[in-house]
Protein backbone atom coordinates (compact mmCIF):
# COMPACT_ATOMS: atom_id res chain seq x y z
CA UNK A 1 0.00 0.00 0.00
CA UNK A 2 1.05 3.57 -0.63
CA UNK A 3 2.33 5.38 2.45
CA UNK A 4 0.31 8.53 1.88
CA UNK A 5 1.98 10.27 4.80
CA UNK A 6 5.29 10.37 2.92
CA UNK A 7 4.38 11.06 -0.73
CA UNK A 8 4.36 14.73 -1.68
CA UNK A 9 1.43 14.57 -4.08
CA UNK A 10 -1.15 12.28 -5.69
CA UNK A 11 -1.47 12.35 -9.47
CA UNK A 12 -5.08 11.37 -10.14
CA UNK A 13 -4.74 10.83 -13.89
CA UNK A 14 -2.15 8.55 -15.50
CA UNK A 15 -2.54 6.02 -18.31
CA UNK A 16 -1.51 2.38 -18.51
CA UNK A 17 -0.59 1.00 -21.92
CA UNK A 18 0.69 -2.39 -22.96
CA UNK A 19 4.40 -2.67 -23.77
CA UNK A 20 5.31 -2.15 -27.41
CA UNK A 21 4.77 -5.32 -29.41
CA UNK A 22 2.39 -6.92 -26.90
CA UNK A 23 -0.76 -5.88 -28.72
CA UNK A 24 -1.95 -7.31 -32.00
CA UNK A 25 -3.84 -4.37 -33.47
CA UNK A 26 -2.85 -2.68 -36.71
CA UNK A 27 -3.07 1.07 -36.34
CA UNK A 28 -2.60 1.20 -32.57
CA UNK A 29 0.97 2.51 -32.79
CA UNK A 30 -0.14 5.14 -35.31
CA UNK A 31 -2.80 6.34 -32.88
CA UNK A 32 -0.31 6.54 -30.02
CA UNK A 33 2.46 8.25 -31.99
CA UNK A 34 0.02 10.83 -33.39
CA UNK A 35 -1.17 11.58 -29.87
CA UNK A 36 2.42 11.90 -28.66
CA UNK A 37 3.05 14.51 -31.36
CA UNK A 38 -0.10 16.39 -30.29
CA UNK A 39 1.18 16.63 -26.71
CA UNK A 40 4.86 16.96 -27.59
CA UNK A 41 5.64 13.80 -25.62
CA UNK A 42 9.23 12.56 -26.06
CA UNK A 43 8.57 8.88 -26.86
CA UNK A 44 7.40 6.70 -29.74
CA UNK A 45 5.43 4.30 -27.53
CA UNK A 46 4.15 4.77 -23.96
CA UNK A 47 6.09 3.45 -20.97
CA UNK A 48 5.07 0.23 -19.24
CA UNK A 49 3.35 0.15 -15.86
CA UNK A 50 6.67 -0.79 -14.23
CA UNK A 51 8.42 2.11 -15.96
CA UNK A 52 5.65 4.46 -14.86
CA UNK A 53 6.00 3.25 -11.28
CA UNK A 54 9.76 3.83 -11.36
CA UNK A 55 9.28 7.39 -12.62
CA UNK A 56 6.71 8.22 -9.95
CA UNK A 57 8.72 6.53 -7.22
CA UNK A 58 11.69 8.71 -8.09
CA UNK A 59 9.42 11.77 -7.92
CA UNK A 60 7.86 10.61 -4.61
CA UNK A 61 4.38 11.02 -6.13
CA UNK A 62 1.61 8.42 -5.87
CA UNK A 63 -0.34 7.83 -9.08
CA UNK A 64 -3.83 6.69 -10.00
CA UNK A 65 -3.32 4.62 -13.16
CA UNK A 66 -5.82 3.07 -15.58
CA UNK A 67 -6.34 1.64 -19.08
CA UNK A 68 -9.27 2.53 -21.36
CA UNK A 69 -11.60 -0.20 -22.60
CA UNK A 70 -12.49 1.15 -26.04
CA UNK A 71 -12.09 -2.04 -28.07
CA UNK A 72 -15.72 -2.05 -29.25
CA UNK A 73 -15.41 1.40 -30.82
CA UNK A 74 -11.74 1.55 -31.88
CA UNK A 75 -11.15 -2.11 -32.80
CA UNK A 76 -7.95 -2.08 -30.72
CA UNK A 77 -7.86 -4.81 -28.09
CA UNK A 78 -8.13 -3.49 -24.56
CA UNK A 79 -5.41 -3.86 -21.96
CA UNK A 80 -6.99 -6.54 -19.79
CA UNK A 81 -8.08 -5.16 -16.40
CA UNK A 82 -6.79 -8.20 -14.54
CA UNK A 83 -3.36 -7.80 -16.11
CA UNK A 84 -3.37 -4.13 -15.11
CA UNK A 85 -4.40 -4.99 -11.55
CA UNK A 86 -1.66 -7.64 -11.27
CA UNK A 87 1.00 -5.27 -12.64
CA UNK A 88 -0.10 -2.53 -10.22
CA UNK A 89 -0.02 -4.97 -7.31
CA UNK A 90 3.71 -5.38 -7.95
CA UNK A 91 4.08 -1.60 -7.64
CA UNK A 92 1.62 -1.11 -4.79
CA UNK A 93 3.92 1.25 -2.91
CA UNK A 94 3.32 3.98 -5.51
CA UNK A 95 0.44 3.05 -7.86
CA UNK A 96 -3.32 3.17 -7.19
CA UNK A 97 -5.10 0.88 -9.68
CA UNK A 98 -8.23 1.99 -11.51
CA UNK A 99 -9.70 -0.06 -14.37
CA UNK A 100 -11.97 0.54 -17.36
CA UNK A 101 -15.05 -1.32 -18.57
CA UNK A 102 -17.12 -0.46 -21.63
CA UNK A 103 -20.67 0.20 -20.33
CA UNK A 104 -22.01 -1.68 -23.37
CA UNK A 105 -20.84 -4.88 -21.67
CA UNK A 106 -23.90 -4.53 -19.43
CA UNK A 107 -24.31 -7.11 -16.68
CA UNK A 108 -21.11 -8.89 -17.71
CA UNK A 109 -19.23 -5.64 -17.13
CA UNK A 110 -21.00 -5.17 -13.80
CA UNK A 111 -19.85 -8.63 -12.67
CA UNK A 112 -16.30 -7.79 -13.69
CA UNK A 113 -16.42 -4.51 -11.77
CA UNK A 114 -17.55 -6.19 -8.56
CA UNK A 115 -14.91 -8.90 -8.85
CA UNK A 116 -12.08 -6.48 -9.55
CA UNK A 117 -12.84 -4.51 -6.41
CA UNK A 118 -13.60 -7.47 -4.17
CA UNK A 119 -10.69 -9.68 -5.20
CA UNK A 120 -8.06 -7.65 -7.05
CA UNK A 121 -7.55 -4.43 -5.10
CA UNK A 122 -9.04 -2.08 -7.69
CA UNK A 123 -9.77 1.40 -6.31
CA UNK A 124 -11.83 3.05 -9.06
CA UNK A 125 -13.04 3.13 -12.65
CA UNK A 126 -12.21 5.15 -15.77
CA UNK A 127 -14.58 6.09 -18.60
CA UNK A 128 -13.77 7.86 -21.86
CA UNK A 129 -17.14 8.66 -23.51
CA UNK A 130 -15.55 9.85 -26.77
CA UNK A 131 -13.35 6.77 -27.18
CA UNK A 132 -16.10 4.44 -25.96
CA UNK A 133 -18.76 6.18 -28.07
CA UNK A 134 -21.53 6.57 -25.50
CA UNK A 135 -23.38 9.33 -23.71
CA UNK A 136 -22.62 9.03 -19.98
CA UNK A 137 -26.33 9.35 -19.17
CA UNK A 138 -27.35 6.51 -21.51
CA UNK A 139 -29.43 4.10 -19.42
CA UNK A 140 -27.56 1.14 -20.90
CA UNK A 141 -24.71 2.13 -18.57
CA UNK A 142 -26.83 1.93 -15.43
CA UNK A 143 -26.07 -1.74 -14.55
CA UNK A 144 -22.35 -0.92 -14.50
CA UNK A 145 -22.86 2.30 -12.54
CA UNK A 146 -25.00 0.42 -10.02
CA UNK A 147 -22.20 -2.08 -9.49
CA UNK A 148 -19.63 0.67 -9.04
CA UNK A 149 -21.89 2.54 -6.63
CA UNK A 150 -22.20 -0.65 -4.56
CA UNK A 151 -18.43 -0.80 -4.18
CA UNK A 152 -18.18 2.84 -3.06
CA UNK A 153 -15.30 3.44 -5.49
CA UNK A 154 -14.94 6.57 -7.67
CA UNK A 155 -15.83 6.82 -11.35
CA UNK A 156 -13.59 9.09 -13.44
CA UNK A 157 -14.87 10.46 -16.77
CA UNK A 158 -12.95 12.10 -19.58
CA UNK A 159 -14.61 15.43 -20.42
CA UNK A 160 -14.07 18.03 -23.12
CA UNK A 161 -11.92 17.84 -26.22
CA UNK A 162 -9.42 15.01 -26.56
CA UNK A 163 -5.98 14.56 -28.04
CA UNK A 164 -7.04 11.05 -29.12
CA UNK A 165 -7.39 11.15 -32.90
CA UNK A 166 -6.61 14.87 -33.09
CA UNK A 167 -5.28 15.69 -36.55
CA UNK A 168 -6.06 12.24 -37.90
CA UNK A 169 -8.46 11.78 -40.80
CA UNK A 170 -11.98 12.22 -39.45
CA UNK A 171 -10.50 12.50 -35.97
CA UNK A 172 -9.98 8.73 -36.19
CA UNK A 173 -13.73 8.38 -35.71
CA UNK A 174 -13.75 10.13 -32.32
CA UNK A 175 -16.91 12.21 -31.69
CA UNK A 176 -16.41 15.02 -29.19
CA UNK A 177 -20.11 15.41 -28.39
CA UNK A 178 -20.13 12.47 -25.97
CA UNK A 179 -17.79 14.22 -23.54
CA UNK A 180 -19.88 17.22 -22.54
CA UNK A 181 -19.78 17.14 -18.72
CA UNK A 182 -23.44 18.17 -18.46
CA UNK A 183 -24.43 14.59 -19.31
CA UNK A 184 -22.74 13.48 -16.11
CA UNK A 185 -25.12 15.62 -14.05
CA UNK A 186 -27.73 12.87 -14.49
CA UNK A 187 -25.36 10.34 -12.90
CA UNK A 188 -24.75 12.61 -9.94
CA UNK A 189 -28.51 12.76 -9.36
CA UNK A 190 -29.20 9.03 -9.71
CA UNK A 191 -26.00 7.90 -7.91
CA UNK A 192 -25.54 10.60 -5.26
CA UNK A 193 -23.18 8.52 -3.13
CA UNK A 194 -20.84 7.51 -5.99
CA UNK A 195 -17.80 9.81 -6.17
CA UNK A 196 -17.50 11.19 -9.72
CA UNK A 197 -14.47 12.94 -11.21
CA UNK A 198 -14.67 15.14 -14.31
CA UNK A 199 -11.27 14.76 -15.93
CA UNK A 200 -9.48 17.73 -17.51
CA UNK A 201 -10.33 21.37 -18.06
CA UNK A 202 -13.47 20.66 -20.07
CA UNK A 203 -12.94 22.83 -23.16
CA UNK A 204 -15.28 23.92 -24.72
CA UNK A 205 -17.64 23.16 -21.82
CA UNK A 206 -15.69 24.58 -18.88
CA UNK A 207 -18.65 26.45 -17.40
CA UNK A 208 -20.79 23.32 -17.52
CA UNK A 209 -18.16 21.33 -15.60
CA UNK A 210 -17.86 23.99 -12.92
CA UNK A 211 -21.63 24.20 -12.58
CA UNK A 212 -22.02 20.44 -12.12
CA UNK A 213 -19.15 20.24 -9.61
CA UNK A 214 -20.54 23.19 -7.64
CA UNK A 215 -24.10 21.86 -7.61
CA UNK A 216 -23.49 18.17 -6.88
CA UNK A 217 -21.59 17.27 -3.68
CA UNK A 218 -20.22 14.02 -5.14
CA UNK A 219 -18.59 15.59 -8.24
CA UNK A 220 -14.90 16.58 -8.42
CA UNK A 221 -12.60 17.86 -11.17
CA UNK A 222 -9.10 16.67 -12.02
CA UNK A 223 -6.86 19.22 -13.70
CA UNK A 224 -5.05 16.87 -16.06
CA UNK A 225 -4.39 17.10 -19.77
CA UNK A 226 -3.45 20.79 -19.84
CA UNK A 227 -0.50 22.71 -18.54
CA UNK A 228 -1.71 24.98 -15.71
CA UNK A 229 -0.32 27.95 -17.61
CA UNK A 230 -3.17 27.50 -20.10
CA UNK A 231 -6.00 27.10 -17.57
CA UNK A 232 -9.02 29.35 -18.16
CA UNK A 233 -9.24 32.20 -15.67
CA UNK A 234 -12.65 31.03 -14.45
CA UNK A 235 -11.27 27.57 -13.62
CA UNK A 236 -8.49 29.05 -11.49
CA UNK A 237 -10.96 31.40 -9.79
CA UNK A 238 -13.29 28.54 -8.83
CA UNK A 239 -10.32 26.40 -7.72
CA UNK A 240 -9.18 29.21 -5.44
CA UNK A 241 -12.62 29.70 -3.88
CA UNK A 242 -15.86 27.71 -3.90
CA UNK A 243 -14.40 24.53 -5.45
CA UNK A 244 -11.08 24.49 -3.60
CA UNK A 245 -12.00 21.16 -1.96
CA UNK A 246 -13.14 19.65 -5.27
CA UNK A 247 -9.98 20.05 -7.40
CA UNK A 248 -7.37 17.32 -7.96
CA UNK A 249 -3.86 17.29 -9.36
CA UNK A 250 -3.66 15.19 -12.52
CA UNK A 251 -0.98 15.19 -15.20
CA UNK A 252 -2.21 12.90 -18.02
CA UNK A 253 1.03 10.89 -17.98
CA UNK A 254 2.66 9.81 -20.21
CA UNK A 255 1.44 12.62 -22.50
CA UNK A 256 2.29 15.21 -19.84
CA UNK A 257 4.98 14.42 -17.27
CA UNK A 258 4.09 15.25 -13.64
CA UNK A 259 7.22 17.34 -13.18
CA UNK A 260 6.27 19.47 -16.18
CA UNK A 261 2.74 19.97 -14.84
CA UNK A 262 3.99 20.78 -11.35
CA UNK A 263 6.50 23.31 -12.65
CA UNK A 264 3.71 25.18 -14.44
CA UNK A 265 1.46 24.83 -11.37
CA UNK A 266 4.12 26.52 -9.23
CA UNK A 267 3.94 29.55 -11.53
CA UNK A 268 0.15 29.65 -11.88
CA UNK A 269 -1.98 32.03 -9.75
CA UNK A 270 -3.24 29.53 -7.20
CA UNK A 271 -3.50 30.61 -3.57
CA UNK A 272 -0.92 29.14 -1.22
CA UNK A 273 -3.54 27.64 1.09
CA UNK A 274 -5.20 25.94 -1.89
CA UNK A 275 -2.12 24.24 -3.30
CA UNK A 276 -1.90 21.43 -0.68
CA UNK A 277 -5.60 20.70 -1.23
CA UNK A 278 -5.13 20.24 -4.97
CA UNK A 279 -1.88 18.32 -4.76
CA UNK A 280 -2.84 15.79 -2.12
CA UNK A 281 -5.47 16.49 0.53
CA UNK A 282 -8.56 16.45 -1.70
CA UNK A 283 -7.43 13.17 -3.25
CA UNK A 284 -6.92 11.60 0.17
CA UNK A 285 -10.51 12.39 1.13
CA UNK A 286 -11.82 11.11 -2.20
CA UNK A 287 -9.91 7.85 -1.80
CA UNK A 288 -11.09 7.47 1.79
CA UNK A 289 -7.57 7.90 3.17
CA UNK A 290 -7.97 11.19 5.03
Amino acid sequence: MVDFSTVRAIDFHTHAEEPCGCHADDGYDDLQSTMAKYFGAPWSHPPTIAETAAHYRAMNIAAVIFPVDAERETGHRRYDNYEVADACAREADILIPFVSIDPAKGRLGAREARDLVANHGVQGFKFHPTMQSFYPNDRMAWPLYEAIAETGKPALFHTGQTGVGSGMRGGNGMRLKYSNPMYIDDLAVDFPDMPIILAHPSFPWQDEALAVAQHKPNVFIDLSGWSPKYFPEILVRYANTILKKKMLFGSDWPMIAPEKWLDAFDKAPFREEVRPLILKENALRLLGRA
